[in-house]
């Protein structure tokens, strides 16, 4: 799949659910209204869409949410994905949580080929994390964490760097990673769904200004590490660990991008930042061939654009995209 930019597609993200067991301050209101169950689809749909992908040339695919782990028999559509990776379709089965079902799941992922997660992780601090998270548990995280470790899954720790919140915890965190064996990468916050009372403005912290900071008692080696994807990553000397930095703020990183995202609704968007989307339900539903949906995808790929548009509305305070990003999957 080739997009007008003649850049690649091989990437596919899946929100398998808009739910979560958190409410961070960044992501949701505490008070959030979930898609009904009838217009999500099953996980036999899910299956078979992300298999129609991998069909046209998807390499990587990451399930995300929401929280995917909350998401009732999640493991089925794991270990049922997991069958591209051993016939040598796809490369990569991964999936993006906040870390709170992983004590339970993370032998699971193991054995259906997952090789590596990504952990949401904003801060070491127990009651911070309470703050952040709302009614997330400090302690089930961790212990997940370290589950996922003992099962043998690489992990890298994502934390938003949010203004006044954990803004003098960085380098508590890239020493933790370097300790556990970890990677790490810090992401700005993203201008996605009305925060109710929180206000972005207050939340957001530049990242130029963050990695000059760390400049100061790191050694940030440049590192010519690419995924595709939005980091630019650095290797901290003194851990032999990468740091990542994904700014859509301070640098729009889109000129690589290889990928698009699905959400549990069989709604596919192009870009992250962009409202413009294609329904794959409809094609998937209408007939047992791949064909519609494949017709779809294609059509959709066609008008992939160039890079999103994110800004942070200092004046109103306005979101640059109305939908929150549990929606989209993060």
């Amino acid at each position: 799949m080739i997009d007008p930019f003649d850049r690649t597609i091989s990437y596919l993200r899946v929100s398998v659910t808009d739910r979560c067991d958190f409410r961070c301050v960044y992501c949701m209101s505490e008070d959030m209204n979930f898609l009904p169950k009838a217009e999500i689809l099953t996980l036999e749909e899910l299956d078979r869409l992300a298999s129609a992908f991998i069909g046209m040339g998807v390499k990587k695919l990451r399930l995300t949410g929401g929280e995917p782990l909350v998401r009732r028999n999640i493991v089925w559509l794991f270990k049922a994905l997991g069958r591209h990776l051993t016939t040598g379709a796809l490369e990569e089965l991964t999936l993006t949580t906040n870390g709170s079902q992983l004590a339970r799941f993370a032998g699971d992922l193991k054995e259906a080929g997952v090789k590596r997660v990504n952990v949401s992780l904003d801060t070491l601090d127990a009651a911070k994390f309470k703050a952040i998270t709302r009614w997330g548990r400090f302690e089930q995280v961790m212990s997940g964490i370290e589950a996922a470790k003992q099962a043998g899954l690489q992990v890298k720790i994502n934390a938003v760097a949010l203004k006044g919140v954990n803004d003098g915890e960085f380098d508590r965190l890239i020493g933790w990673c370097g300790e556990e064996g970890f990677d790490l990468t810090l992401i700005e916050v993203m201008p996605m769904g009305d925060m109710g009372a929180a206000s972005r403005v207050d939340q957001y912290l530049p990242l130029s200004l963050v990695r000059a900071d760390l400049g100061k008692r790191w050694t940030l080696d440049e590192s010519d590490y690419r995924t595709g994807g939005p980091a630019r990553y650095y290797t901290v000397r003194e851990t032999g660990r990468r740091l990542g930095m994904i700014t859509p703020m301070t640098h729009n990183f889109c000129e690589s991008c290889n990928r698009v995202r699905l959400t549990c609704t069989g709604t596919l968007f192009m870009c992250l930042g962009q409202e413009d989307a294609a329904d794959l339900r409809a094609p998937l539903r209408a007939a047992e061939s791949d064909a519609p949906v494949e017709a779809a995808i294609r059509a959709a790929i066609a008008r992939k654009p160039k890079g999103h548009d994110f800004v942070i509305d200092r004046r109103h305070d306005r979101p640059s995209v109305s939908r929150h990003m549990n929606v989209t999957g993060g």
